[in-house]
Formats: structure tokens, sequence, C-alpha cells
């Protein structure tokens, strides 16, 4: 068996009146990602890191934000999509770790409901994904409520 890892990073600017969107969920605020798609970061992060690990690009080339088709979608239908590439390619997930970096709002009780919509999207046991959160301590833009941001590291094996 063959296993490789990935990382993924994304990050997107906050704005009022805009809905905010982690883990393929609704999280109650005042401010929201501005992006192409809902601006779900820890989606993207993740879908980044397994693209990364199979060495097939990253989430902007198959799904460019210059693409009308894009525009305001669900990022867990881009996550069932990037499975569908891993699988087609060979390779099965080991597991996700991953950690969103945001000052507001506390988001530690919707953490169990991100882990079931993204295990169910993926079709994979919720033992093998790990969300984290964390602040930046009131530094720089996402200390300032700017902006947020996700990291996500995934180990996925190929397939014989």
């Amino acid at each position: 068996m063959s296993f490789r890892i990935g990382y993924g990073y994304d990050v997107h600017r906050l704005n009022e009146g805009q809905e905010l969107i982690l883990g393929g969920i609704k999280i109650p605020h005042d401010k929201g990602c501005v992006a192409h798609s809902d601006g779900d970061v820890l989606i993207h992060a993740i879908c980044d890191a397994l693209l990364g690990a199979a060495a097939l690009r990253d989430i902007g080339y198959h799904f460019p934000n210059t693409d009308n088709q894009y525009k305001n979608i669900d990022s867990k239908i881009l996550l069932k999509k990037t499975i569908q590439i891993l699988h087609d390619n060979g390779y099965s997930l080991g597991n996700i770790d991953s950690t969103i970096c945001l000052q507001k709002p506390k988001i530690q009780d919707f953490i169990p409901e991100m882990i079931q919509t993204i295990a169910s999207v993926m079709n994979i046991a919720e033992s093998k994904i790990s969300i984290k959160a964390t602040t930046s301590e009131e530094l720089g833009f996402i200390g300032e409520e700017k902006g947020i941001a996700a990291h996500a590291m995934v180990l996925i094996e190929k397939t014989p």
C-alpha cells in the first residue's frame, strides 16, 4: 500500500450580512465569508489537502472561481466531487485533521455537527475526522475579525 499526505489552507474575508458556513453547516453570526462559492473555508481546505495528497492540483483548478457554474455553490457538492476524483484515481481516505482559525463566534458546540455532515458527504466514519478551532489572540486579520482561515491535513492511500 502507498500512503500519501496532503495539506490544505483556505482564507476568506468576513463581511456583515453574509452567511457563515463552516463544515457544511450554517453558524449563527453577524458576519460571513465573502466568496464565489458559499465560502466554507474548512471544506475548501479539506478539498485542497485531498487533491494535493494525490498530486491532482488544487480546488481552484477543478472548480475555478471564474466559472459561473460554481457561483454560490454549496461546498459540500465540491467535497463530494473531490472525493469522486480521488476514487477515480484509485485513492481512499485514511483520516483528516483540521483547524479553523477565527476570533468569533465560538464554534466548539458546532463541531460535532460539522463532523457528522462531512462524514455523511464523504461516506466515511466520523472517527476519521478531527476538527479543532482556535483564535489568533486578537492578532492580525483573524483577530480583528476581518477574515477566517482553515488548515487541513489528510492521509490517503492508493488502493491496489
